[in-house]
């Protein structure tokens, strides 16, 4: 029979660290790359912020989860690289309106910024409101062939 001393080393401990999915996310808002954020970069920057708190097979894990949140679709793989899903931006948007004084305090910023001119609402409404352009029908496609018969009728 077990002893209780072994009892207590088959218990997991919490992780100390947060979620791989907002380590993650984190870690791409931080490094703000346009084409997306490299496994590498995402691991360099998540072993940074959390040293000593991360597991000895961190990586290995790491590669696990992003492939599992890019299935799931909370992240989008673009070629080797991982960028934010619309989905994870706009649950990112929802925890920030949980935060009234930090919106209210961006708001008063943006307030504070330039001014839009109400004629420039006004042109942009405009075009929205135009139908998109038909597209243009292309000039009768006539062989080479039937070119050289033409002119052979006309030479002659």
């Amino acid at each position: 029979m077990p002893t209780a001393a072994a009892k207590q080393k088959q218990k997991p401990t919490a992780a100390s660290h947060p979620p791989y999915f907002q380590m993650i996310k984190e870690a791409i808002l931080a490094l703000r790359d346009r084409t997306g954020s490299s496994p590498q970069a995402i691991a360099k920057h998540v072993e940074e912020k959390h040293e000593g708190q991360l597991p000895a097979n961190f990586r290995k894990i790491l590669s696990i989860q992003l492939r599992s949140f890019a299935a799931k679709g909370k992240l989008v793989k673009v070629k080797a690289s991982f960028k934010l899903s619309e989905e994870a931006k706009m649950e990112k948007s929802a925890s920030e309106k949980q935060k009234p004084k930090e919106a209210s305090a961006v708001r008063k910023t943006k307030s504070l910024g330039a001014v839009k001119s109400p004629k420039k609402a006004v042109i942009k409404t405009k075009r929205k409101a135009v139908s998109p352009a038909k597209p243009k029908q292309p000039k009768s496609i006539k062989s080479p062939a039937a070119k050289k018969v033409k002119k052979k009728k006309g030479n002659a």
